[in-house]
């Protein structure tokens, strides 16, 4: 279902510093690594995670983007650590999850207590990554990231006790926004141009709302674009699964039903955006407060158009894998390599 498209409304950029940033990046996963063999990196490479940062964060400096590139490898590296054949992996998942958790309520630049590559990683890039911002946006970034890896650590163990796919409809919706870690993403869309979003306006329920939609929405189209690769491991964590199970209806049907609610949240969401200049009103702010305000909201569009772009042409959802990758996934393992372990 990767070819699955929507009517997204806006364009957005991509990076002009994407070669520049992609080699550097690649070259730090090795020396990090975050790879271990041959196959996991040709692997990585075919997800091509650096077209994602350039995406979504497209204003971002040169050296800045290669930060956000690692971030993102680390993430999505770590999402795929768990092994559907070694349920009891979901305690070493849980243990690295409560340090990534941690490492930003450290002072900077603090050695991880329980090291791996993803827990070093982490460490170096929460430090360039968090530069310069002040400490209410490096809390608001803590409590969006800690929620997401809480999530994901919840989601390990419905899979290791054999219940993946047993939400209904209205939990999985509830649960996927905050498995998909799309607010704290967007609060980095911030940090990559150096700005930050004024605290009331965040605090606003417009705000708010838009964000929880964005969620929805970026979470709804992954879990059509990656339905798959889900498939082939098993996962029953997926819109498409869901109703799938809980309406009895057939896989046809179920993607059609997860595209119009997708297509339902993008809307609702648009319709919210069009009232944040009257929020603006309403809040006092003046036109420096309103232009962070803008590029807020712009942070919001480069996720939810950067991310859909870069879906469809990712190795990540190719349909058919072969080789090391597709054992992998056949046994239920969502990575080729290991980095748990030291």
């Amino acid at each position: 279902m990767q070819d699955v498209r929507f009517d997204l409304p806006f364009d957005t950029p991509v990076s002009e510093h994407l070669a520049y940033a992609r080699e550097r990046h690649l070259r730090w996963v090795r020396e990090r690594g975050l790879v271990r063999s041959q196959a996991g990196f040709e692997e990585y490479v075919s997800w091509d995670l650096a077209q994602a940062a350039a995406r979504t964060y497209p204003y971002a400096s040169a050296d800045g983007m290669v930060v956000l590139m690692n971030w993102f490898s680390l993430a999505f590296l770590f999402d795929d650590q768990f092994d559907a054949g070694r349920p009891d992996r979901a305690d070493r998942i849980a243990e690295v999850a409560r340090e990534l958790i941690v490492t930003p309520l450290r002072p900077a630049g603090a050695a991880p207590r329980v090291v791996c590559p993803i827990t070093l990683a982490w460490a170096e890039v929460w430090e360039q990554l968090s530069h310069g911002m002040s400490l209410t946006w490096k809390t608001r970034f803590a409590a969006s990231w800690g929620r997401f890896l809480a999530a994901h650590c919840e989601e390990v163990d419905l899979a290791a006790r054999g219940l993946a796919g047993s939400l209904g409809v209205a939990e999985y919706t509830a649960f996927r926004r905050r498995t998909v870690g799309i607010h704290h993403s967007i609060d980095a869309g911030e940090a990559s141009r150096g700005f930050e979003v004024p605290a009331q306006a965040m605090a606003h329920p417009l705000m708010e709302r838009m964000r929880d939609l964005a969620a929805d929405t970026i979470g709804f189209m992954n879990d059509i674009h990656s339905f798959e690769r889900e498939r082939r491991r098993g996962d029953g964590h997926n819109l498409v699964a869901v109703l799938h199970r809980e309406r009895g209806c057939s896989w046809a049907e179920a993607a059609d039903a997860a595209h119009r609610m997708t297509t339902a949240c993008l809307g609702e969401y648009l319709e919210l955006e069009a009232r944040v200049p009257q929020m603006c009103d309403e809040l006092g702010l003046d036109a420096e407060q309103r232009l962070r305000v803008e590029m807020g909201v712009e942070a919001i569009r480069h996720w939810i158009n950067g991310n859909y772009e870069w879906a469809l042409t990712t190795g990540r959802y190719a349909a058919v894998k072969e080789g090391p990758v597709a054992t992998a996934e056949s046994a239920g393992r969502g990575s080729v390599d290991d980095l748990l372990t030291v």
